[in-house]
This record gives C-alpha cells, sequence and structure tokens, in this order.
C-alpha cells in the first residue's frame, strides 16, 4: 500500500479550493488529475517585477511595479476604445487602459483620490506612459500579495494562469518533509538541499538561469525520478530473473530449411544476433531481449529462425505486431518460409470474428499452430496457447513494461520474450525504457540495400515534383506521398491526404490511391495490395505507412511538410524505399520558412542514412517526451528529468540502483524504506508489488 505520508498528495485536484469540474478539466491537459502532477509541474519561464522605478525614469517595454496616485477615470462611449485611468507619481503621468472595461468594477478598484500599487508592462503611446491591464492593482498596505519574481507555467486554452498557479500553490502547501533516500555523502558531494526544499526553489525561480534544467535544485529532483525509474526497472528484472526459466533449445533442423529457402545469406550481424537470442532461449533463466535494427537491417528474419528454435524444442511462437497492416505483412513475408520449414502459422487481428475466430483458438490450444501472428487481439482473455516458449514483440515503443509482463503471463510455464524495433533509440533512452532487458543491436544494411538520394525542396516548387514523378510513373516507377501529420485532428489529416490525392489524380491520371488511419480494415489492405500489385502507382497515406510496409517496387518518397515530423518518423518513411535494386529517392518538401530546428532536422537527413546517428540527434533536438512522435509510446514519461541533459545522472542512478539492490534486494533497511516511498511518489507501484511477492 502507498505509505500514508503520501497520501495528500494523490488526492484529486478538485479537492483543491477554486477548481471546479471545468478548471479540473483544463488542469488534467496541462499537468494531471493529482496534486503530485501540480507538485511536479514546474515553471517554464519568470516575471521579474523587482523592477520599482519613479515614473520618469520608468523604461517602455519593462515591467514595473509602481505606486500612483489615481486623478481621473476617462470612460469611452465607442465601445472599440479603451477606458483609461489616468494617474501620476510625483514625477509623470501614467496611463492604466482598459479594452472591454467595466466603470463598476474599476471605480470600486481604482477610487479617485487614492493610492495603488501597479505592476505590468509600461509603454510609450505617443507622448504618454500607459500600462494596459496591470496584472496587479493593490493597496498599499496590501504591498506584500505582488510578488517580486513570479513563476510562469505552461498553459492550455481556456486556462487562467492564475488559477493554475493557485492550484499549484495550493498543492505545494499539501507537500510533507520526506525521509532522505539519497547516499547522504553522494548528496554533500553534490550539494543538494532536501527533496521537499529543492521542489518549494524550483517553483519560486528568480530569473531565467533559475529555470536550468542543470541547476543543482533541477538536478537534485532529476536524479530522484531517475532513480525511481533504474530502481523500479532492476526490480523487475530482478523478478524476471528470480522466476525459473526453462532451457529451449532447438535441433536446428526446421531453422535449416528456412535458411536454405531465403533469396540471400545471412548477414554476421543477424548470425551473431541470432546467436545470442539462442544462447538466452536455450540457458535456464527467462529470456528479456530487445533487437535493436535499423530500417530494413533484417530483424524479422532473426525474428522467425528464434521462432522455429522454439518450435523445435517443442513449443509454441507468437509474434505480436503493433498495426493490422504490419501483422498482415508479416503473416505474407513469413508464410513462404514456414511452409519450408514445414511449420503451421496463423493468424489473428482485431478483424477476425465468429466461427473462423473460434476455430483458430481452439486450434491454437490444442497446439496444433505452431506459430501464431497478430496485433494487441494477442492480448484477449480468449486466447491460450498449448506451451507458448517463445514470444516476439515488434515494435516495442509501442509496447511498455506492462505489457512484457502480460505476455509473459499467457503461459503457465516460463515463457521467453524478445521484443524488436526498428526506431533505432539513443543509448540514455533505451537505459530508461530497456534497462529491464537484455540488448542485441543488428547494425550495418543487408546486402543489396542501396543509400536513399534525399533532397530537401521548397513546396513553391511543387509543380517541379509532379514533373519528376509524372518520368517517373511513365517509366514504371512507383512512388508514396505522405501527408502532414495534424496531431489535433485525425480529420484535418484526413482532408489533406484527399485534397492531395484529386490534385495528383487531375495532374498525374488515374493511378492514384489513399490510405489512411481511418479506413476499414479490408478497404485498407485493398489500396495496399492495388499499389504493391502495380494498379495503382501513386500512393498518398497518412503516416499509416510509417512502420514496416514493404513493397520493394516503390523507389520515391515525398513527404509533404516535411518539416512537422520528427528525425525518427522521417527516418522510418524514407525506409519505405530503397527496399530493390532500382535507385531510389526521397524528397523533403517543406512549407514556409524553416525555423533553426526544423533546418537542423532537414540538414541530418541530407547527411545520414544511420539511424543511431540519427535518434541521437532527434533525441538532442526534440528531448524525450517528442522522441518518438508519440507521447503514448511506452516510452516513460518524465516529469522533472530531461534524458536530453541529464545522461550522466543516468548513469550514476543506475550505478546507485544496482549497489542498493545488492547491499538490500527487499528495501528493508531505514533507506530502502525512504526508496519505497520514492517510487511510489514517482507512480512506480509495479515495482513496490514485486518486492512484496518477490
Amino acid at each position: 500500500m502507498r505509505p500514508s505520508i503520501l497520501f495528500p498528495l494523490f488526492a484529486e485536484t478538485r479537492t483543491l479550493p477554486g477548481v471546479g469540474p471545468k478548471v479540473e478539466k483544463l488542469i488534467a491537459r496541462v499537468a494531471g488529475t493529482k496534486l503530485i502532477d501540480l507538485v511536479f509541474d514546474l515553471p517554464v519561464g519568470v516575471v521579474d517585477r523587482s523592477y520599482r522605478p519613479k515614473l520618469a525614469n520608468a523604461e517602455p517595454g519593462r515591467i514595473a511595479t509602481v505606486t500612483v496616485n489615481v486623478l481621473r477615470h476617462a470612460p469611452s462611449r465607442d465601445k472599440k476604445r479603451p477606458y483609461r485611468v489616468q494617474c501620476s507619481d510625483d514625477t509623470a503621468l501614467l496611463d492604466l487602459v482598459f479594452f472591454h472595461g467595466h466603470a463598476d468594477y474599476l471605480n470600486k478598484t481604482l477610487p479617485v483620490g487614492t493610492k495603488r500599487i501597479v505592476s505590468g508592462r509600461i509603454e510609450q503611446f505617443r507622448d504618454q506612459l500607459q500600462m494596459a491591464h496591470p496584472d496587479f492593482i493593490v493597496e498599499p498596505e496590501r504591498a506584500d500579495e505582488i510578488p517580486q519574481h513570479e513563476a510562469v507555467y505552461a498553459l492550455t486554452e481556456d486556462l487562467a494562469a492564475k488559477s493554475l498557479t493557485k492550484a499549484i500553490r495550493a498543492a505545494l502547501e499539501k507537500l510533507p518533509d520526506l525521509p532522505e533516500w539519497q547516499d547522504a555523502a553522494f548528496r554533500k558531494q553534490r550539494d543538494w538541499v532536501p527533496f521537499r526544499e529543492a521542489i518549494l526553489e524550483a517553483h519560486a525561480p528568480k530569473g531565467e538561469a533559475d529555470l536550468s534544467t542543470a541547476t543543482p535544485v533541477r538536478s537534485r529532483l532529476a536524479y530522484d525520478e531517475l532513480l525511481a525509474n533504474q530502481l523500479a526497472l532492476m526490480l523487475i528484472r530482478a523478478r524476471m530473473r528470480a522466476t525459473k526459466g526453462r532451457a529451449l533449445k532447438g535441433t536446428g533442423e526446421l531453422k535449416a530449411k528456412a535458411i536454405a529457402a531465403l533469396p540471400f545469406a545471412l548477414t554476421e550481424a543477424q548470425t551473431s544476433a541470432l546467436a545470442e537470442i539462442e544462447k538466452d532461449m536455450a540457458g535456464p533463466l527467462r529470456m528479456l531481449r530487445l533487437l535493436q535494427g535499423d530500417v530494413g537491417a533484417g530483424k524479422t528474419v532473426v525474428a522467425f529462425l528464434a521462432l522455429l528454435s522454439a518450435v523445435e524444442a517443442g513449443t509454441q511462437g507468437a509474434f505480436m505486431a503493433p498495426t493490422e497492416i504490419l501483422a498482415r505483412q508479416h503473416m505474407s513475408a513469413l508464410e513462404p518460409l514456414a511452409k519450408a520449414a514445414g511449420v503451421r502459422m496463423a493468424l489473428l487481428t482485431g478483424r477476425e470474428r465468429g466461427l473462423g475466430r473460434y476455430d483458430t483458438l481452439n486450434a491454437l490450444a490444442q497446439g496444433e499452430i505452431d506459430i501464431f501472428v497478430g496485433t494487441h487481439a494477442l492480448f484477449s482473455e480468449d486466447v491460450t496457447f498449448r506451451d507458448l516458449g517463445l514470444a516476439v514483440v515488434d515494435e516495442q515503443h509501442r509496447f511498455g513494461v506492462h505489457q512484457r509482463m502480460q505476455l509473459q503471463g499467457k503461459n503457465d510455464k516460463p515463457t521467453d520474450v524478445l521484443v524488436m524495433t526498428a526506431t533505432p533509440i539513443p543509448r540514455t533512452l533505451a537505459l530508461t525504457a530497456y534497462g529491464d532487458m537484455d540488448v542485441s543491436r543488428l547494425l550495418g544494411r543487408p546486402p543489396g540495400r542501396k543509400p536513399v538520394e534525399t533532397r530537401v525542396i521548397s513546396a513553391e516548387r511543387m509543380d517541379e515534383v509532379t514533373e519528376h514523378l509524372r518520368r517517373a510513373i511513365a517509366s514504371g516507377a512507383r512512388a508514396y506521398w505522405v501527408c502532414p501529420l495534424v496531431e489535433e485532428s485525425e480529420k484535418i489529416d484526413l482532408a489533406a491526404a484527399e485534397e492531395r490525392a484529386s490534385m495528383l489524380k487531375r495532374v498525374l491520371g488515374s493511378k492514384v490511391g489513399l490510405v489512411h488511419g481511418r479506413m476499414k480494415g479490408p478497404e485498407r489492405d485493398a489500396a495496399m495490395a492495388d499499389f504493391k500489385a502495380g494498379k495503382t502507382q501513386i500512393l498518398v497515406a497518412t503516416t499509416v505507412i510509417e512502420v514496416g510496409v514493404d513493397v520493394p517496387e516503390a523507389t520515391i518518397m515525398v513527404i509533404e511538410h516535411a518539416e512537422r515530423f520528427g528525425l525518427a518518423q522521417l527516418h522510418q518513411l524514407r525506409g519505405r524505399v530503397g527496399r530493390g535494386e532500382a535507385k531510389s529517392s526521397c524528397l523533403l518538401l517543406y512549407h514556409g520558412k524553416l525555423g533553426e530546428t526544423a533546418k537542423a532536422r532537414l540538414k541530418t537527413m541530407r547527411e545520414t542514412d544511420d539511424g543511431f546517428v540519427i535518434a541521437e540527434e532527434d533525441l538532442r533536438l526534440r528531448g524525450p517526451g517528442e522522441f518518438l512522435g508519440v507521447k503514448q509510446s511506452g516510452m516513460p514519461e518524465f516529469h522533472l528529468a530531461d534524458i536530453a541533459v541529464h545522461g550522466e545522472l543516468l548513469q550514476a542512478a543506475r550505478d546507485d540502483a544496482g549497489l542498493i539492490l545488492a547491499r538490500d534486494p527487499e528495501l528493508k533497511t531505514s533507506r530502502g524504506e525512504a526508496l519505497r516511498v520514492l517510487l511510489y511518489l514517482f507512480g512506480r507501484d509495479e515495482a513496490i508489488r514485486y518486492l512484496r511477492t518477490g
């Protein structure tokens, strides 16, 4: 159970004064639903109100706090003109300006003949000083209500800064003194203050420098979060290691038949990755391994050969993909190899229903299916295996630790798990997301893979691009045209794709297909099949083709609004071409003037096709939250740590977590008890459960 000291922090935000249902929803959008989310919602800016000049010396454009006498009110009869309140100190005049000002309210707040302290941005209008809509108007005896330095928080539409700030202040008042979980010597060496003090200081910046992630205060908080992350992953890993595995040793017979049926020889990288996987499978402990490889590095073949080893050892295999398109594609690509090896494969997606689904699941439970391919549908309760030996999860970044555990629980006997990703993951991110796993990397590209020529072109040259496509399709080429991603709305994505498809039809003729996320499965399959068969030569698509789609005849990739995509996504999309014999190209179309980050991103795409180099650069440019283009990515989302900045702290946290568990595996010492509080504080309850059931 969560320690009682943390109960106040896990109350709902609606329990705070002034937070009704509407404000609660808006706060949930920027921070979360609990008080702890507000505590972790650190400022993104700071307003300095310490500048307190006489009006005659006030610098226009600066935020100033001044004491004035209210001289007169000048309401306007014309609604388009502002309501003005003329004030002065003993050196100059100042107009307070209110658009759509209410006379009753302003007369009450600023009575003529009284003194008031006002704070806001001073501007010069013609020869007159003015301040539009002051942020603060207080009586002199309430001067301490105006903060010298005011924290600025990220907002969402309709959420007032004052409402959010008030809620955060109220949440901070509930923050108790917590036991110290940091190693005393390490803390002293870094000159770090206690956790509560660090949080309060982080919420009270005095200048821009205090917002830096590198300050001692923010570093302390980042380290706490990274330590919770690493400790949780190591506890899960220890639990996985403690539950006994079983040795799955293949004969090599089925594998040899499949390798003989391959149209190419395995690369050295594939052979050594397969050897690592098979060594794990044959060992006494459960395997939990990540297979990382760049786009087209040949991971699927390695995974399939590992599945054949499991079948040779008398068990079944499962191959799980994140989308239906990808699951069906894996099925069609692997079926010839399965036939050559003489093993039985079947497919399950959300689309299979009724009697067909029942028969398939019955055959699976009876052990009549050797290798089962599917989507999330494999998690369904009615899916049972006779004996699942190896589960392969493709595109692991779509699944988190919980799903890895869930898949292993599909069997009453131990199941080995191999997860794969074609999104090369920087070392620091791999540690935070896959610290519970061993890693194999497939470096280099398979034989026959040719580099893709990449060009960056302004959308103003659209006519040249369509002319290039006209010539290419006349000679039989095939091309993808990817439309931009508009995160807020699938409908806008769809409208953009449909509009582009009809424009290309008008200009290039009827051989233009369309595929998008809102299509029904069979429609999407038909559009993909037409493109694969050459019935359509240009496929306009939203990013549903980002992962795994394989049409070797496609040699041109056009990405519209390339400036909106992350590097990892651009790299994935470019990886859809260059899969056949012909020379391939990728055209990155950008609209308008490029910002510095977009410029750096597109320059990287032009200069390299090494996925691991691209991944490190993507992390540097965008930070971890956006790294995969999707927030719901199975990647841990950090509130206080920034992986791109705190890499060195991550390594220290990893070492610390290893030492802690070596000395105190049950977290029973006084530091261990404090570390349990840390795990609960950062929502790592899962890891605590493993401790208790250990």
